[in-house]
């Protein structure tokens, strides 16, 4: 431990200097003179010189503005890093990269050809509800893909108030454009049950190409052709295998948008002669548009099953077909092969896990990789140098999504955790989404935190949610994928990658001079995340959504004076990331060196950041505890009326302080990304911290806040019930148990401390998500901190399918 404050690194822009002071002697010259003296010809010369330049610089200060104004949608580089990602792009071509829907495939380019499942019960005295997009409130009793290798095939159960629904796919990979696929759509439940399917296919209005309907009697569609630009010519076959009492229909016609498509079904549905089937051709008098969107409609009792098969007319390779009896052979095929790998990457038999929770681990595993969606379009975008939001340039971005229901769409500091699961099954893929996230950086260096990019991903984003701001960061969390990838991949990562990281190099330099520029704080080697509203009344702690941790209790009052503890350690961490990535590449790294040794410091780190008082690493900035919701009566502009409304009432006037009635995640941030020293009597206080009941151990995993905490599991605002203020997530509980893992393994006097509590807390952690899958059929966004119930969105299976690293014990 050093004896003294380490100087800060040259270039980091802290500085003592104030600006010279100047005499006002000169404003006051002539005060008290009835008559000012005659202008000298001197003097008229120089004030019209004055007014030159004065002019100059507005204009070169508007023009300023101007550019200014510019960078915030101006892309790094023309250069993309995915047009140089290994991935073979032809086998990965077609996928379920539509994560919002049940059920559904595209390609991976712009205005792709896509195709979907709809379904609906028939024959009941109630209204028609279609099912399409993965909603919450269809109340299934699950959803999820069972086996998924996020290439050659998946396998996924829907259960919907006693019926099942199996759909599967199998991709036959040759040739140009990914080849061909089959799929099956397989509905079992009691002879009485009468379900109509309904199968599409569409394409953007703004794509070149057709569909045209092949018709097999005057109601029943035997297939789909058509061209787009991409594919050439293609077909799709509609082949129905089972039902009693079958009963076909369709629909051709143009749709608005992709977001439109259940609604199109629905309207026609709705004006067919018996309500319950597709009306055949429909050209709506608003429409003079051909046929963008085809409806196959098949309705039986069950058991019923709907074979779909995309084939390209041009293809050379006639290969044998997966269609007919090939296709379970092909299926069984696939899912061996998936359970061999799954084994060798994981090794959860060889831990002595039994089939049930291997079958488990598997499905939360498939629907990582089955939930990676190809997106397309533009993000809002402002600065402060825009008067309005501005449309980001249109990209594509490949990514995981944290949740098919709720969040079907890119977040930049969950990808990062996303990426841990995905790099051990395959690196190239894991890479080729880093690369799609990085060509969205800008010219500052700032990449968005939420990309919702196309008609489907914008419909489901509420309005304050789209526009994205250039001064607020997330966490930057694939540097932690990278981290991973460097230590313990390095041979596999040097044999491919080494020329993208060479081009992906620059980018991470400008993003981490973002962080270290935009997210400093006042002190020297202190953070603070931006984006906090300083004159909100109505939260009762102003959320700080760019952390990720949204409404986590920070100080009370945001202001310019604030710490951030875990922002602090992202950049340590980030800084050691960015020293190992240039020696990979032998490029020069004590700039990212000596700043890790500077801010992994455990004397300057607890000099700022460890609280005296509560005796755990705080935030610290202008605080009271003193704060409530209450409703307050306002008079209406007439004085007639009063309302009543929740405001946030200040009863004890803030100070600067460290925040210590907030103990939590983050507190454990030091812990977390391992800067406190394994001999430190900090660590050992933290291990002590961790056990206790009254603040984060529970038997079912670490709460979010401390039950201590005046704000535990309090609403921030009146409809703003409490999100990270008590509940238990599994990513920071991931970090929690990789943390706990590697300090029972380093030298150091409390090995046995950790290395118990990690034993504990893993089990606590595999147990429960476990047993609330069995419960409720789902993994969820977080869970209760008293009986561990799933809470919020579901399915959520981005992080929380972390669960698999934990029994795998990959850290």
């Amino acid at each position: 431990m050093r004896n003294r404050r380490q100087k800060a690194p040259e270039g980091g822009g802290y500085t003592n200097s104030r600006p010279p002071k100047f005499s006002s002697k000169g404003s006051n010259y002539y005060r008290g003179s009835s008559v000012s003296p005659e202008p000298s010809n001197w003097h008229v010369s120089f004030c019209y010189k004055l007014v030159v330049v004065a002019s100059v610089a507005g204009v070169a200060y508007v023009a300023y503005l101007g550019f200014k104004s510019t960078r915030v949608n101006t892309p790094f580089s023309n250069e993309k890093l995915a047009e140089s990602s290994p991935l073979d792009k032809q086998e990965y071509y077609w996928g379920t990269y539509r994560p919002g829907v049940y059920f559904g495939t595209k390609t991976r380019v712009p205005y792709s050809l896509v195709t979907g499942l709809m379904w609906y019960e028939a024959g009941k005295n109630e209204p028609i509800r279609v099912r399409h997009w993965c909603d919450q409130n269809d109340r299934l009793d699950r959803y999820g893909w069972l086996k998924h290798d996020g290439k050659n095939f998946g396998l996924q159960e829907i259960v919907d108030r006693g019926v099942m629904l199996r759909t599967s796919f199998v991709k036959n990979i040759h040739g140009r454009h990914g080849g061909d696929w089959t799929a099956h759509i397989n509905v079992t439940g009691s002879h009485e049950r009468r379900v109509s399917l309904l199968y599409y296919a569409a394409i953007e209005n703004k794509t070149n190409g057709y569909l045209t309907s092949v018709m097999d009697s005057e109601t029943k569609l035997e297939g789909i052709d058509g061209q787009t630009d991409e594919l050439g010519f293609f077909r799709i076959n509609f082949n129905t295998l089972k039902g009693k009492n079958v009963q076909h229909s369709y629909l051709s016609t143009s749709a608005p948008s992709l977001s439109q498509l259940t609604q199109t079904v629905a309207h026609s549905l709705r004006f067919a002669k018996d309500g319950t089937t597709l009306p055949g051709e429909v050209r709506y008098p608003t429409s003079s548009q051909s046929p963008n969107f085809i409806v196959t409609q098949v309705t039986a009792d069950l058991p019923l099953e709907l074979e779909v098969s995309f084939e390209r007319d041009s293809r050379k390779d006639q290969r044998e077909k997966i269609t007919g009896e090939n296709y379970p052979k092909a299926l069984v095929s696939h899912e061996r092969e998936f359970d061999d790998k799954f084994e060798r990457v994981f090794k959860l038999r060889e831990k002595g896990f039994d089939d049930e929770r291997i079958d488990f681990a598997k499905l939360a595993f498939s629907n990582m990789i089955g939930s990676v969606g190809y997106f397309f379009g533009s993000s809002q975008v402002q600065s402060e140098h825009t008067q309005r939001p501005v449309p980001y340039w249109r990209a594509p971005l490949f990514t995981g999504v944290p949740s098919r229901s709720f969040f079907p769409r890119g977040f930049l500091w969950d990808e990062g955790f996303h990426g841990l699961l995905l790099l051990h099954w395959n690196l190239d893929l894991e890479m080729d989404v880093i690369s799609h996230w990085f060509d969205l950086m800008n010219i500052e260096g700032w990449i968005p935190r939420e990309m919702i990019l196309g008609d489907e991903a914008l419909a489901k984003v509420p309005e304050e949610f789209v526009v994205q701001f250039n001064t607020n960061a997330n966490p930057p969390t694939f540097l932690m994928t990278l981290n991973y990838i460097l230590e313990h991949k390095r041979d596999e990562f040097s044999a491919r990658h080494l020329d993208l990281l060479d081009k992906l190099y620059p980018r991470l330099q400008l993003w981490y001079d973002w962080y270290n520029t935009t997210q400093r704080g006042e002190l020297p080697s202190t953070y603070r995340w931006r984006g906090r509203n300083p004159s909100g009344t109505r939260e009762l702690n102003p959320k700080t959504l760019t952390s990720g941790l949204d409404d986590y209790p920070r100080a009370s009052h945001p202001s310019s004076d604030e710490r951030h503890v875990d922002l602090r350690c992202w950049m340590a961490m980030a800084s050691k990331v960015m020293a190992n990535v240039a020696d990979v590449l032998q490029r020069p790294s004590h700039k990212y060196a000596n700043t890790y040794e500077y801010l992994a410091d455990n004397r300057l780190l607890n000099e700022l950041h460890w609280s005296p008082t509560s005796n755990s690493y705080s935030d610290y900035g202008l605080h009271s505890d003193q704060v409530k919701l209450r409703k307050i009566k306002r008079m209406s502009s007439n004085n007639v009326q009063t309302t009543l409304e929740v405001t946030r009432v200040v009863l004890d006037q803030p100070k600067k302080q460290f925040v210590d009635s907030s103990f939590g995640y983050v507190s454990l941030f030091p812990f977390f990304l391992r800067l406190v020293r394994p001999d430190s009597l900090y660590l050992l206080r933290i291990l002590h911290d961790l056990k206790k009941p009254d603040l984060l151990w529970t038997g079912v995993g670490l709460r979010s806040l401390a039950r201590s905490s005046p704000l535990y599991n309090k609403y921030n605002t009146e409809h703003d019930p409490p999100y990270w203020r008590g509940a238990i997530w599994i990513n920071m509980n991931y970090l929690a148990v990789a943390a706990l893992h590697h300090y029972s393994t380093v030298d150091g006097p409390y090995q046995a401390e950790a290395k118990e509590i990690y034993s504990e807390l893993r089990k606590n952690l595999m147990d429960n998500v476990f047993e609330q899958y069995k419960r409720t059929g789902y993994i969820w966004e977080n869970y209760g901190d008293e009986v561990g119930e799933g809470r919020g969105s579901h399915p959520f299976t981005g992080w929380s399918s972390l669960v698999v690293l934990i029994m795998a014990e990959l850290y």
